[in-house]
């Protein structure tokens, strides 16, 4: 299925802005079940620099900067992306978590490169109280990915979906005490937890289809940008698991860039000069489209 995703950012300034830097994470991932055909990026005023380039995780950035005074930037995204359905794992038949079966030699490298996903994060760090909390899951023996889909669905069966409850920098301390939040408070929530039991996780940002078909639930996170966390398996690979629904992500999750928490992957990013206090206004549509 094809889906046409429009993200438009809007910040309005309350004295004019001379000079401004911003890097943009908006361009979905390629992945093995998601292909993006078209990006294109639109930005008012007409930045004096535009560069685009990958960054550490894999995901494309684009840059740019403005030169003139302006008391308004508008970033315009427009994607047109391809998805077909992942092959979701057994849960029951992957390797239990606290012995996994060792990785071949290709994989094995690769989690030496992802120690990062392990380790504390400028947003996500790792605890007792959180470790505690997996456990209850993550029980001896159990297979890995049975045990995250089970801690995934106990997040959301605990977790109270309420925007505005919570902000950007809120931490995964609050979140864990109020017992509710928004799709990035829940990501980062299971990271610090995977991470407690030494397990490398990764954060996920994306988006999901606005209207979903006919007969079929909505998700919680639609019309805005998303966030699940995706977890190392040995001999599968990265598997992601979206706890604000409390299941494993279909075709309707777009992947657009990975990281280690959410200010790894903010959708726009960057410093000016001026500008003093700003509003923000984002809008996402995430719609289905004919071949």
């Amino acid at each position: 299925m094809d889906y046409r995703i429009a993200h438009i950012t809007r910040y309005r300034y309350g004295e004019p802005v001379t000079i401004c830097h911003n890097r943009v994470l908006l361009a979905p991932l390629t992945l093995p079940w998601q292909q993006c055909r078209q990006f294109e990026l639109a930005v008012n005023p007409r930045p004096a620099l535009v560069q685009s380039f990958g960054d550490y995780f894999g995901n494309t950035v684009h840059y740019f900067e403005i030169h003139e005074p302006h008391q308004e930037l508008v970033v315009r995204a427009n994607s047109l992306v391809t998805c077909t359905p992942p092959q979701h794992p057994d849960p029951a038949a992957s390797c239990a978590w606290d012995n996994p079966c060792p990785p071949p030699p290709d994989l094995a490298a690769g989690l030496r490169l992802n120690r990062l996903f392990v380790l504390d994060s400028p947003m996500v760090y790792r605890s007792r109280t959180l470790a505690d909390l997996a456990r209850q899951d993550f029980t001896p023996g159990r297979p890995l990915v049975e045990a995250a889909l089970a801690f995934t669905r106990r997040i959301h069966g605990t977790f109270r979906f309420q925007p505005g409850s919570t902000s950007v920098a809120t931490p995964v301390e609050q979140v864990l005490e109020q017992q509710r939040g928004v799709c990035q408070d829940f990501a980062h929530l299971a990271l610090g937890a995977l991470r407690s039991l030494g397990l490398c996780a990764r954060y996920v940002s994306g988006y999901l289809e606005t209207d979903p078909p006919p007969g079929q639930p909505r998700l919680e996170g639609a019309d805005a940008s998303h966030a699940w966390f995706s977890l190392q398996v040995p001999g599968l690979g990265w598997v992601d698991f979206d706890p604000t629904n409390g299941l494993m992500p279909g075709p309707r999750h777009i992947t657009v860039a990975v990281g280690r928490d959410y200010g790894d992957v903010a959708p726009v990013k960057g410093v000016v000069l001026g500008g003093r206090e700003h509003v923000l206004t984002v809008s996402v549509d995430v719609a289905r489209t004919e071949h």
